[in-house]
């Protein structure tokens, strides 16, 4: 099986051109595929597609084998590879790719007809606590929603976060931190936030801190995968949150780990993603 590996701002993926593969079990081969010891070395797979609905589709396998319903660093790449291996048609400025969530569009940015910069639709942000979907448990076991921006307590080892949540195709919550975010203990806390019981599908958690009113430091937790080096959904969510709560401008940059991605939002539409998307290698998996 042939494969390219791609990375927006380290947050990488094994893309396999399932034109000319076939992949019977993918929610079984993403993990193997992704193990960074022992196979190729991912945060998941992503499968090209076609589709009967759009120029392309986009199927997500996490690092664990669930199959997610976004990614904006996985979308940037995908359209990429299909620009560059002729899947979309010659001298194209957008392409439409077909996801779980939705049709997503994307903008082709150019200088001097070079491809620079990618800029992907990321949806329309969803504030419904059951599309997101978040609860809390009464004693008799029923679902209640709750109140999304406005800083909602829990208590994780001690530890109280107050978060905010929004869904960008999948579920997202945000804890806005005071001090560096490098002081948070991602990797301790990042797995239980993931599976609170507050968290019907499990979630993304992203513990942000606002540098000023055009910069946002960022780092994420990516349900199934734990933490990356960049989230293009988690990066959206939490502008989003943060224009809601009157913390920065539009657009505004928000600093991962692996690089800095600029998000757009009129407060109305569809939300704007947009960053860089390379390939590090192709290969063929003999297994």
């Amino acid at each position: 099986m042939k494969f390219t590996k791609m990375h927006g701002l380290g947050n990488d993926y094994v893309y396999v051109n399932c034109f000319e593969e076939k992949v019977k079990n993918p929610a079984k081969l993403a993990p193997i595929l992704s193990d960074r010891h022992f196979g190729i070395g991912a945060d998941g797979l992503i499968l090209i597609e076609t589709s009967k609905k759009a120029d392309i589709r986009m199927r997500i396998f996490n690092a664990d084998g669930s199959e997610a319903e976004a990614c904006g660093n996985g979308l940037r790449c995908l359209v990429k590879y299909v620009i560059d291996h002729g899947l979309a048609k010659a001298g194209v400025d957008e392409v439409n790719v077909e996801t779980i969530d939705g049709i997503r569009k994307t903008k082709l940015i150019k200088q001097t007809k070079k491809l620079t910069k990618i800029q992907v639709s990321m949806g329309i942000p969803e504030f419904n606590a059951q599309k997101i979907p978040v609860a809390v448990e009464t004693g008799r076991g029923n679902l209640v929603d709750i109140k999304l921006i406005n800083d909602n307590p829990i208590i994780i080892e001690g530890i109280e976060l107050l978060l905010n949540f929004v869904s960008m195709g999948n579920p997202h919550a945000i804890n806005f931190q005071k001090q560096p975010i490098s002081e948070f203990p991602l990797s301790r806390l990042g797995s239980l936030i993931e599976q609170h019981k507050l968290f019907p599908n499990r979630t993304n958690f992203e513990v942000a801190n606002i540098i000023s009113r055009k910069q946002i430091d960022v780092r994420v937790w990516e349900r199934g995968v734990g933490e990356t080096l960049a989230c293009g959904s988690g990066a959206c969510a939490v502008a989003v949150v943060a224009q809601l709560l009157g913390y920065v401008d539009n657009p505004v940059n928000i600093k991962l780990p692996g690089g800095t991605l600029e998000v757009e939002w009129d407060k109305v539409g569809e939300v704007l993603l947009s960053g860089s998307a390379e390939i590090v290698f192709t290969g063929e998996w003999t297994d």
